[in-house]
């Protein structure tokens, strides 16, 4: 294996070298560099916490508090970086860490705890993978670069915007929901326990943790098989694993069982607001409105202060085309929590319902800041074409014209619809040669949703005295949406093989069929 991984260094020691790591101390082959894995947790970050559900903001102290914990365990890891820990506004259980040390725990994570010593071995376990660089090493084995790089459709498991086509994060998707191997998880789960000892705590936290996850998968609980253990399968390796590690350390060590249920009192004392609410939004996408707005009421009741409760009544709302009340709901989710962009996107809609320009643009706007995301381009898009912004509702539409599914159909149809005229050549496809019956003809590929005629040909072909000759062809006729079509060019007997070699063709002209 040592020989290998020599190996590996000397072939790509131009691109990057080996480096130590410097958790483990081996010799390991990286095409990320330090500089580009803080580059990418200070890109995707913010983004990937936006698909999440946002920060949680509701009792701020708590924020404070698990930073403080992961900041004191940060203080003794083997890798310096700028560390930071964010709770996230998410009901399934789950932690996660990009590379340069960009860490979030999920607030359904926090309420199964029961001790501070457990939280370390959590965010313990994260700032290893950040530390030794767990996901830059997947990148660089490729599992990752391309489809990250691809911007693809953001997994956003057990969040409420799922159905939301992301733009921009998509890196940041890849590397929160991989699943590590068993070294990089057993690395995690070792060094992560040395964390702890460092930092005081008692690392039976992290053996305690580790059974309680077994028990709860053997269970198959369906919200804990979506979160953590989606990307960190427990099993019981993994406990002996730690209960041999644990000999090793120190004895004893801070627990901090009544500190830390001191600090998630309100969050315990407000979950069932968040079962509602969670409830509620399955009973949306049921088109139970009724249900759902019984259910943020009654979150509302209980938790007063929690900005996506106002948010599920401002959906609910417009659903029943009630957009006023629509508003005013969203008016109040963005005055509690201003920093989440699913509030501006939805307020943004409601308004070009209700054709109030400046305020639907300046709300779509702010929402593509916090996150892009294919609907508030398209949307952006709409808008730009009425007031008849063209080249500027091309931009919008050619955003989200890449996309997957009904919403990309739509804005490349509308693209084609602006933009077909100008360049036809971008949406065209064109090949000429000679067919099977010996004549020249032209093959036009229409992968457009229109169907596309008018279409003028340029050609040029080479005489026998070597001039350049060109010619003008007007194809009768229609191409249908994504499909192609053959067309005589008429020149059959007029040109020699050696000319037809020569022969070279543009779309000149074309024209949606309506």
């Amino acid at each position: 294996m040592m020989k290998r991984r020599l190996i590996l260094c000397a072939i790509f020691a131009l691109l990057s070298g080996c480096a130590v790591n410097p958790v483990t101390g081996k010799n390991e082959f990286s095409l990320v560099s330090e500089q580009q894995e803080l580059a990418i947790g200070a890109q995707q970050y913010a983004p990937a916490r936006q698909t999440q559900g946002g920060d949680y903001v509701a009792d701020p102290e708590l924020a404070t508090y698990v930073n403080q914990v992961g900041q004191k365990l940060a203080a003794v890891s083997d890798r310096k970086l700028p560390y930071e820990f964010k709770v996230l506004n998410n009901s399934v259980p789950n932690a996660w860490a990009l590379p340069g040390g960009k860490i979030s725990i999920n607030r359904g994570l926090l309420t199964e705890l029961k001790s501070e010593s457990e939280l370390a071995a959590v965010l313990g376990h994260e700032i290893v993978h950040a530390a030794a660089g767990h996901g830059a090493q997947s990148m660089s084995k490729g599992m990752l670069l391309q489809a990250g790089m691809m911007g693809a459709a953001l997994a956003t498991q057990g969040t409420d915007y799922a159905n939301l086509a992301q733009m921009g994060a998509g890196l940041g998707a890849q590397l929160i929901t991989q699943k590590f191997g068993r070294d990089a998880e057993r690395e995690a789960d070792h060094y992560g326990m040395l964390y702890m000892s460092r930092a005081g705590y008692d690392p039976q936290g992290a053996v305690d943790l580790q059974r309680t996850f077994v028990k709860l998968a053997e269970g198959k609980q369906q919200d804990w098989l979506n979160g953590l253990f989606a990307s960190h399968p427990p099993s019981e390796e993994r406990v002996q694993d730690n209960i041999a590690m644990l000999a090793t350390l120190p004895k004893g060590g801070e627990i901090g069982s009544v500190r830390y249920q001191e600090k998630i009192a309100h969050l315990l004392k407000t979950k069932p607001a968040y079962a509602a609410y969670d409830k509620g939004r399955e009973a949306l996408a049921k088109g139970d409105l009724t249900s759902a707005s019984r259910l943020a009421q009654q979150a509302i009741a209980l938790e007063p202060k929690e900005a996506i409760f106002y948010g599920l009544l401002g959906d609910v709302e417009q659903k029943k085309k009630q957009f006023g009340a629509a508003i005013v709901q969203y008016d109040t989710a963005t005055r509690l929590n201003p920093n989440l962009f699913y509030f501006y996107l939805q307020r943004g809609k409601v308004n070009e319902q209700l054709n109030l320009v400046t305020q639907a643009q300046a709300d779509l706007k702010y929402s593509v800041k916090l996150l892009p995301t294919a609907e508030a381009y398209n949307s952006l898009g709409n808008l730009a074409q009425k007031a008849g912004h063209l080249d500027e509702a091309k931009a919008y539409f050619a955003k989200v014209a890449s996309n997957q599914g009904e919403l990309g159909q739509q804005a490349y149809g509308a693209l084609v619809d602006l933009d077909l005229k100008d360049n036809p050549a971008k949406y065209l496809q064109l090949r000429t040669g000679q067919d099977a019956q010996g004549r020249i003809v032209a093959q036009i590929g229409n992968p457009t949703p229109r169907s596309v005629g008018g279409i003028i040909l340029v050609l040029q072909y080479m005489d026998v005295t070597g001039k350049i000759q060109p010619l003008t062809r007007s194809l009768n006729g229609s191409v249908a949406a994504r499909s192609q079509k053959f067309f005589d060019l008429g020149l059959t007997g007029q040109l020699t093989l050696e000319q037809l070699k020569s022969l070279k063709s543009g779309i000149a002209a074309a024209q949606v069929v309506r």
